[in-house]
């Protein structure tokens, strides 16, 4: 089941997807925090505009350097724990959102990465326990100023900047999701920047899961960015960042600067 938040030209509504099917039955509320409930219309897929599944109320955790490959190509060492970030929920941005290169950087990369939604309140999990608080999965594009995350030495900036967490198109819900054996690619106008599988993380799924909640209290709608394979390199005004995860689907952004 694939679920959407989207517009018809009215207020934001929630839906879902069964299988393959293009139909969108609408629910009565966010199904992060309402009974499931359907409201009885029906939207074609086409008819409306896909926005971010989720606005986290509270964070968007991210994690580096979690790809071998990827911190090679960076010059750094493999860290011995997981490297936690935030990102803003201001950050967030939906599929087709336009990604909008801030006027303070020169050198802004794409970061393709499977992302995790929190369902209920989570403190000091254990991995048995990881399965009961994910709503489901969906793509994220962890957006970085990598000139400035030079100079800053710390990342809030280069990654915390409005349209740095593009989200999408929709979330997973489905427990039969190999989460730890998907392939992830990212290509910018058709040409293939990443192409990995979520086996290579140095950190799977679940433990970063675990090791995020022994950090933070983690609450409904949280995000989870869960690391981004090798191959970033900058974008441009007029590219068009893909994103596709096996099972989940592709999330899309054209990029401006303003």
């Amino acid at each position: 089941m694939r679920i959407v938040r989207f517009s018809d030209g009215s207020s934001p509504k929630y839906g879902f997807l069964k299988d393959d099917s293009t139909r969108i039955f609408v629910l009565r509320g966010d199904p992060l925090f309402s009974k499931i409930e359907l409201s009885g219309e029906v939207f074609e897929l086409d008819e409306v505009r896909l926005l971010s599944p989720v606005i986290p109320r509270s964070k968007v955790v991210g994690v580096g350097r979690n790809y071998a490959a990827h911190v090679a190509e960076m010059g750094s060492e493999i860290p011995a724990e997981p490297v936690f970030f935030i990102k803003p929920n201001t950050s967030v941005i939906g599929p087709d959102d336009p990604i909008v290169l801030p006027s303070w950087s020169n050198h802004v990369e794409p970061e393709g990465e499977l992302a995790v939604i929190i369902k209920t309140v989570a403190k000091d999990l254990t991995l048995d326990a990881v399965d009961d608080v994910v709503f489901g999965y969906t793509i994220g594009n962890d957006v970085s100023a990598r000139d400035k995350q030079k100079l800053d030495g710390q990342w809030t900036r280069a990654k915390g900047f409005d349209t740095a967490c593009p989200l999408g198109p929709w979330v997973v819900v489905d427990p039969d999701l190999d989460v730890d054996n998907l392939r992830l690619t990212t290509t910018v106008d058709g040409q293939v920047r990443q192409d990995d599988s979520t086996s290579a993380m140095i950190v799977g799924v679940r433990e970063l899961v675990v090791a995020a909640s022994q950090t933070f209290t983690l609450l409904p709608g949280d995000v989870i960015l869960t690391g981004t394979p090798a191959g970033v390199a900058p974008i441009h005004p007029g590219d068009r960042v893909d994103i596709t995860i096996e099972g989940i689907g592709t999330l899309s952004n054209p990029v401006v600067r303003r």
